[in-house]
């Protein structure tokens, strides 16, 4: 019984380790077939004028009051080292609460959601997609929630798999949800105060439709004045191919503003090559191949372009539970590097979730791992914008 039992579970260790193995060489191609419809694409009726004058239409708003996932407050973790000398929770207590920051709004744009085949485009009201969007609001766009008001709008998302395939109904999805991101775009701005600092910021699929945001709404025109940074994150940006066209600079120094952040986070050892094979094969916004060209790379712990910084210098990485629906803040937790490609570097892979994605990539916690510290970042940038002490730092940083 016992030599029986032992072969069941030699069988199982194999069958775990083929699929393994058949995983790593073959996870693209499993990816497709489990996440890009199949379907025709269906064009999306256009909303209606003035759609999102709808409450129903926002995660986040002036107005929602407690159930406003972005005004979340999560707890700060004590740590202690035990008798082996490592740092351990020991407790949590509450946020310290903010110094006084200058007013401001926020425009934010939740990554993907929607991961179903059976659609193109997410439809509004989809449970499934829209729970997991509220848990992504909470852990991302809560960092600036010394805001006066934060808005973030649900949108018809393009499904996980339009960006998994070559085919034209990719583009059109994307293209689809775009049309949404910028009808709420042009809501918030009609509706904030016209001279009101505007920090904008998205993640993922999120970050995209940010991008052709900063270049199709707001290069050139009288909101770039009060744009306090574009907090690009989980996307990756040319700093020769993408930067110049974007018509903004990326944010050199801690105090810059009007300028972009971005970032990329990978523990070690890293294996980047699915993402940088794609982005090499990509054209620019400049019309060239983004080839082999420096991604940027923002160290969220210095608030500078590149450079490296101690995990001594994290204020906070938000740690979450299994369900990603509550975490505690714990200082101290992971370093920030960045690589000659461009790639954020986090040392060791830290234990934060079952979410982390082949090649030690960190994507789905880009901001959580640096919550408290993108919380701080947002702060000095407002008040050296509304204090005009910008202007030295914006100069430095161009010279």
């Amino acid at each position: 019984m016992a030599r029986k039992f032992l072969y069941f579970v030699a069988i199982i260790i194999v069958l775990v380790l083929v699929a393994l193995i058949a995983l790593r060489i073959w996870s693209n191609e499993i990816a497709q077939v489990a996440l890009v419809p199949t379907s025709d694409f269906v064009e999306q009726e256009p909303m209606a004028d003035n759609a999102y004058q709808d409450p129903a239409l926002w995660y986040s708003r002036p107005g929602i009051g407690v159930n406003d996932p972005a005004r979340w407050q999560p707890a700060v973790a004590q740590v202690e080292e035990n008798e082996q000398g490592r740092p351990e929770v020991t407790g949590s207590e509450p946020v310290t609460p903010d110094e006084d920051v200058a007013d401001y709004a926020v425009f934010f744009i939740h990554p993907t959601s929607y991961l179903s085949r059976e659609n193109w485009n997410a439809p509004i009201g989809d449970e499934e997609a829209e729970r997991i969007a509220r848990i992504y609001v909470r852990g991302m766009a809560s960092p600036f929630n010394a805001a006066q008001e934060i808005w973030a709008p649900r949108y018809r998302q393009a499904t996980m798999g339009s960006f998994l395939t070559d085919a034209p109904e990719g583009q059109q999805a994307i293209d689809a949800a775009y049309a949404d991101v910028r009808d709420a775009f042009e809501f918030f701005l009609a509706t904030v105060d016209a001279d009101m600092p505007i920090v904008l910021a998205g993640h993922s699929q999120g970050s995209l439709h940010l991008l052709r945001l900063l270049r199709e709404e707001v290069s050139g025109a009288p909101v770039a004045d009060r744009l306090v940074a574009a907090y690009v994150i989980g996307w990756p940006i040319s700093v020769e191919h993408d930067l110049p066209a974007l018509g903004f600079d990326a944010c050199a120094t801690p105090a810059q503003t009007g300028c972009v952040i971005s970032w990329s986070s990978y523990a070690e050892p890293a294996d980047p090559s699915d993402v940088i094979e794609t982005y090499r094969d990509s054209e620019g916004f400049d019309g060239e191949m983004r080839g082999d060209s420096m991604i940027l790379c923002t160290n969220p712990l210095r608030g500078t372009f590149g450079g490296s910084a101690p995990a001594s210098a994290n204020l906070g990485t938000l740690v979450p539970e299994d369900s990603m629906e509550t975490g505690e803040l714990v200082p101290g937790a992971v370093p920030a590097r960045c690589d000659d490609r461009g790639l954020l570097l986090i040392g060791d892979p830290p234990e934060l979730g079952s979410y982390v994605l082949p090649g030690n990539n960190y994507h789905v916690y880009d901001i959580p791992l640096f919550w408290a510290n993108t919380k701080a970042d947002v702060a000095r940038r407002v008040n050296a914008l509304a204090s005009g002490s910008a202007d030295a730092d914006n100069a430095s940083a161009t010279n």
